[in-house]
C-alpha cells in the first residue's frame, strides 16, 4: 500500500513539472508586461503616507517620479486603491491619457491634458487615503500602468471601466504601496 502511494506522488510530480517549464498551466498572455518604477520623494515603498495626502490633511496627491516606461507608450494611467477597506478595495483616485513622457508629478498636481475618472467617494479627482477610524493602518497602491494606446473612456468613468479598457494594452506596470491609519 504504501509503495502504492509513493509510486502516485512521484507521478504526479514527474506529470506536473512537464510542459511549462514546471510552472503551473496558465493562458497565454498576448504580450510581456515589463516593469516600471514609481516612487515619491514624500514616502518610501512600504513607508507611511504623510497627513499631508490624506482626508486628514491637504488631501492632495503625492509627488510623484517615474522611470522605466517603454519607448513604445502611448499614454499612462494611474490608479490609487486601498487594499485593506472593509467592504473590498476602495478607489482613491484614478487618472488616464497621462503623457508617456512624464517623469515627475508635484503634490496636487493634475497631469495636464489628463482625465481623472469617479473614485469611489463618487467625485472625480483625487481622494485621499481615509481609512475608517481605529482601524489599524491600511495598505495603499498606486499602480503606474503604460499602455500602447490612448484610453477612450469619458470623464467619470469607474475603476472597472479602466481596467477593462487596459486590458491587453499594458506594455508595463510598477507600484508605490504606503500605509495610514488614523487611530
Amino acid at each position: 500500500m504504501r509503495r502504492n502511494w509513493v509510486t502516485a506522488v512521484a507521478a504526479m510530480a514527474f506529470v506536473a513539472g512537464c510542459g511549462h517549464g514546471g510552472t503551473p498551466a496558465a493562458a497565454p498572455s498576448p504580450t510581456t508586461v515589463g516593469r516600471l518604477t514609481v516612487t515619491s520623494t514624500a514616502f518610501a515603498d512600504g513607508g507611511t503616507i504623510p497627513r499631508r495626502y490624506t482626508c486628514a490633511g491637504a488631501d492632495v496627491s503625492p509627488p510623484l517620479a517615474l522611470t522605466g516606461v517603454p519607448a513604445r507608450t502611448a499614454a499612462l494611467a494611474l490608479l490609487l486603491r486601498d487594499a485593506d477597506a472593509p467592504h473590498g478595495t476602495f478607489t482613491h483616485w484614478l487618472v488616464w491619457d497621462v503623457d508617456p513622457h512624464t517623469t515627475r508629478l508635484s503634490a496636487g498636481e493634475h497631469p495636464r491634458g489628463a482625465t481623472e475618472g469617479r473614485d469611489d467617494f463618487g467625485k472625480t479627482g483625487y481622494g485621499g487615503p481615509c481609512p475608517p477610524r481605529g482601524d489599524r493602518p491600511h495598505r495603499y497602491v498606486l499602480t503606474v500602468y503604460a499602455v500602447d494606446r490612448r484610453v477612450s473612456l469619458g470623464a467619470g468613468a469607474s475603476a472597472a471601466d479602466l481596467l477593462r479598457v487596459l486590458s491587453g494594452h499594458t506594455l508595463a506596470v510598477g507600484t508605490l504601496t504606503g500605509t495610514y491609519g488614523r487611530g
